[in-house]
């Protein structure tokens, strides 16, 4: 389960520039560390921690030498990453080389199983004004019942 809270900001682009606004924000992050993922990976296999580590050094190399290709990786079950390099659009065709790529992104693709795991995510956004809004109308519509009686 994900926590929000509503907070607020002056917006400071856009047609309604400088006009407040208000959204949902996650009341705190949860973050696993390197270290939690080693430890769970040890519990759950055979590997030993040195391993593990190993494994995670050479996942992180072989990430950079795809990148540097411009390839692509497919990482079974889990992701997909392939590299992507835009290009800006030019008046004249003669104008298109180097300089006209914009900075280069990986691409991550998650497959069916983790998309799947996306839509059960469970979320909250505690809302105080919206808790009171709805008590305001239990109350009103309790007492229009109660006259009409």
């Amino acid at each position: 389960m994900i926590n929000f809270k509503v907070v607020s900001r002056v917006l400071g682009i856009g047609p309604k520039k400088g006009q407040r606004a208000y959204y949902a924000e996650p009341k705190s992050i949860t973050k696993f560390s390197a270290n939690w993922l080693v430890e769970r990976i040890v519990r759950e296999t055979s590997l030993s921690e040195g391993d593990v580590r190993n494994v995670l050094v050479t996942l992180r190399n072989i990430f950079i030498e795809v990148i540097k290709l411009g390839a692509s990786l497919d990482l079974g079950d889990i992701f997909s990453i392939r590299t992507a390099i835009p290009s800006k659009m030019e008046a004249k065709e003669e104008d298109v080389c180097a300089t006209s790529l914009k900075k280069p992104r990986v691409i991550v693709t998650w497959k069916d199983s983790i998309r799947q795991a996306l839509k059960k995510i469970e979320v909250e956004v505690d809302n105080e004004k919206r808790k009171e809004e709805k008590k305001k109308k239990k109350k009103e519509e309790g007492g229009i019942g109660q006259h009409g009686n």
